[in-house]
């Protein structure tokens, strides 16, 4: 067992970090960590020149997006910079995905941001379809179901995501009409501003 930090660090070649971005500096401050370490930043919002102030290191500091999936290493992982250690981690983990700037790294940061936007639309549905007379474990089983299904056509790489989606829409049906009125230019501008409104957090 170790004693501390500290500690932690020193018995340690891949040194993982991943405290709130906020606590970060009164978390780190004070560590000593050696040139012949490689630390990984898990921290949103932490850029690696500040990390690397903060550690008073010259060791290599490689951020990375890890997403619950890899604990069933089924999650790609973006990396940034490319490292022949830390890509091989997430290799086994799901893949990785190495990008060579921090601009495009917070680009898909704030991508990670939407996950539970998704969620709460399929709670949406559920609860409107409750809100018409059916059972909340019918209601909770059918949209579950049909987007599990829906989820499986992801693994079709051969197609782009616009083309999924067309492929699943008869032209003037159910489908079409719900995107076009529900999730029309309107709906979009505003998604991609509250992304935009992220990244600027992120940088």
């Amino acid at each position: 067992m170790c004693a501390d930090n500290q500690d932690v660090v020193d018995r340690s070649e891949l040194v993982i970090i991943a405290v709130r971005r906020q606590d970060h500096h009164e978390a780190l401050t004070g560590l000593t960590v050696n040139d012949d370490k490689t630390v990984v930043n898990l921290m949103a919002g932490v850029a690696t020149a500040d990390l690397r102030r903060t550690l008073a290191t010259g060791a290599p500091i490689v951020r990375a997006i890890p997403l619950p999936a890899v604990r069933e290493r089924r999650s790609v992982t973006v990396t940034c910079p490319s490292h022949a250690v830390v890509d091989s981690l997430f290799e086994q983990l799901g893949g990785a995905l190495p990008v060579s700037n921090e601009s495009a790294f917070n680009v898909f940061s704030a991508l990670t941001g939407t996950l539970t936007a998704h969620y709460a639309y399929l709670a949406t549905l559920t609860a409107w379809a409750i809100g018409h007379g059916i059972a909340p474990d019918t209601a909770d089983q059918y949209v579950r179901g049909l987007f599990q299904n829906l989820g499986r056509s992801l693994g079709d790489e051969t197609r782009p995501l616009h083309q999924l989606a067309a492929d699943h829409e008869t032209p003037k049906g159910n489908n079409e009409r719900i995107r076009t009125t529900w999730f029309d230019q309107a709906n979009t501008a505003a998604l991609q501003d509250a992304l935009d409104g992220l990244l600027t957090d992120l940088r």
